[in-house]
């Protein structure tokens, strides 16, 4: 695009040199710069832009947009944009590179304390099961209808933005489901993006390092949906809004009738409302009523707080023109969202769980949720990240006791902070002295899992699908869901504490903690042997927990009293009588795919 033309785009901005070169790309990061690049220098939170200037005209920039002037004795090399306002204009000038995507999509964003990624996942696959295509922008992943990319960002910045966007409309999607921050609000990544609807989902605290206060959050958000009657071009966009939540109510009655509002919620008044909920291990079920009709949603996924996720999903998908039935049908097929509420395993009836909640509000209801499950003992591990919102670490404490029997607080992202200061701030709110601190986070999970008893649920919060752990001097791999299902596979049967409530006194946890046998090897250490797992080393004569067979491991073979079946185990080759497949006697399975889920 001609700078020239480019220039139309920026009518606020004021420009000098020769506007008939070519611009191809922008960037705000001086290492990405090539030849032909628009270079936008922002002032950040940790460094500023216009120190970067000459190395961008270095590496060949066509053209600097910068807040100040260009100095007296700058040569003219390359044209000189002044702007106030850089941060909108990365995005502006982005999209007008791209063909300007978003209009040519159906955009929906999420946005919220609580709830984006789960709506926003929801949301994708609807639109997926509706069109065939839809691109996904989102704190786990990008997918922009053909691949999926890591996410580094949960709204990605201005120029990141656009190009998902142009690879969307490219490869045929025809809409994006999109998670929309505070921060991303805030940082004017999204003001070049049309929307054809915008959600809220909930607002409790969190960010508040960073925005300050509660007030100053909300108005972050209700930004978003107050900028929407402004934008460019023919979309009429509506917002979405939970009717439920306070400040969802409060949104609704200070935008007025300056924009077109869906709300959504237990209310009378809902346009979409939910009643007679149903929960069980297997999922969650409730009634839909919108305009006159009646529909009943199945979803897999539990708790209170995805009926909502649901609900604003199926509300979201009808605003850009998918039917609520057809919404409704695709959420009973829903997958799991990674690292949200997700099921790891069992093992002798404890069963694992493993959730993103991070937020005093999402860690009190991920613990109704699993109550209401009814369990024996609700074991919560728990912590909170460094260098991030202090305020609510001793409010973390006392959801987390509040909601469940036993708790350990542990690290969780600790960045540049002591963890045990981070520790002793949480245990400032804990009103329920049965928990105990255990600084590393994989000594913690396998703590849990160990102590857990039949009946027993354990929930891992804080990380969700997060795959790594931070610290000050590095950034280690680290996937509670991996640490949990080890963990599972490595729990001594033998040392199983069955219907033992006084197991957990005081502040402390019992002395008697689970042993392996002598020599034993942690399961997930050990190679499994003809397609069977086993606990410590095995006898000459051995009697399966399982089945109760006998076998002789010196004949070779046995008798299996379950099928009847003889098995020689001096083939090369056994078949398991689990799952089916053939394995080789080194535990590799013939279909290809290795029992470790390690990466």
């Amino acid at each position: 695009m001609i700078l020239r033309e480019l220039l139309t785009h920026l009518p606020k901005a004021v420009a000098s040199g020769n506007l008939d070169q070519v611009a191809k790309t922008v960037t705000a990061d001086s290492r990405k710069v090539k030849q032909g690049s628009v270079f936008v220098a922002i002032r950040g939170e940790d460094a500023d832009g216009h120190k970067y200037i000459e190395s961008a005209l270095k590496k060949g920039a066509v053209a600097i947009i910068a807040e100040k002037a260009p100095a007296a004795d700058y040569s003219e090399k390359a044209v000189w944009i002044h702007s106030a306002e850089t941060r909108i204009v990365l995005g502006t000038v982005a999209a007008a590179l791209a063909g300007d995507p978003s209009s040519q999509l159906k955009v929906v964003g999420v946005t919220g304390t609580n709830g984006k990624t789960t709506t926003t996942f929801l949301l994708h696959h609807i639109m997926q099961t509706a069109w065939m295509r839809a691109g996904l922008l989102g704190t786990i992943k990008f997918y922009d209808g053909v691949e999926d990319k890591d996410a580094t960002h949960t709204t990605p910045s201005g120029e990141v933005m656009q190009s998902e966007l142009a690879s969307m409309l490219e490869n045929g999607c025809r809409g994006v489901a999109m998670e929309v921050s505070s921060h991303g609000i805030a940082q004017s990544r999204t003001d070049a993006v049309k929307f054809d609807a915008a959600i809220f989902t909930n607002l409790t605290q969190d960010h508040l390092d960073y925005h300050g206060s509660m007030e100053a959050y909300y108005e972050v958000k209700k930004s978003l949906f107050s900028g929407l009657d402004q934008q460019e071009g023919k979309k009429k966009p509506k917002a979405v809004i939970n009717l439920d939540d306070r400040y969802g109510e409060k949104l609704v009655k200070e935008l007025g009738d300056d924009i077109s509002i869906v709300t959504y919620g237990m209310g009378a008044h809902c346009d979409f409302k939910i009643s007679k909920i149903r929960q069980s291990v297997r999922g969650t079920e409730f009634q839909l009523d919108n305009r006159g009709k009646s529909y009943l949603v199945r979803t897999p996924l539990i708790g209170r707080f995805n009926v909502y996720n649901a609900l604003a999903a199926i509300a979201g998908a009808s605003v850009v023109g998918i039917k609520p039935r057809d919404a409704v049908k695709a959420i009973g097929e829903a997958p799991q969202v990674p690292g949200r509420m997700e099921m790891v395993g069992v093992r002798e009836g404890a069963t694992v769980f493993v959730d993103y909640a991070h937020t005093p509000d999402a860690l009190k209801h991920a613990c109704a949720t699993l109550r209401d499950l009814e369990p024996n003992k609700l074991i919560t591990v728990f912590g909170c990240g460094g260098d991030r919102d202090p305020f609510k670490r001793p409010l973390m404490g006392q959801a987390a006791s509040e909601g469940s029997d036993l708790c350990l607080i542990t690290s969780d992202n600790p960045r540049s902070e002591d963890p045990e200061a981070i520790i002793k701030e949480i245990e400032a709110g804990m009103v329920n002295k049965a928990y105990r601190a255990v600084i590393d986070r994989q000594e913690a999970i396998r703590t849990a899992v160990n102590t857990a008893a039949p009946g027993d649920i354990v929930l891992i919060a804080g990380k969700g699908h997060e795959t790594t752990q931070q610290f000050a001097d590095e950034t280690i791999e680290f996937d509670d869901r991996r640490i949990a299902r080890w963990a599972l596979r490595d729990k001594p049967v033998a040392a199983l504490i069955e219907n033992k409530p006084d197991s957990f006194k005081g502040d402390r946890f019992d002395d008697e903690k689970p042993k392996r046998f002598d020599g034993e090897k942690p399961e997930y250490q050990r190679p499994e042997k003809y397609g069977e797992r086993r606990v410590g080393e095995q006898r000459d004569d051995h009697r399966d927990s399982r089945g109760g067979e006998r076998r002789d491991f010196r004949g070779g073979e046995r008798g299996d009293r379950r099928d009847g079946e003889r098995r020689d185990f001096r083939r090369s080759d056994q078949r398991d009588d689990r799952g089916g497949e053939r394995r080789d006697n080194g535990g590799r399975r013939f279909d290809g795919r290795d029992r470790d889920d390690r990466k």
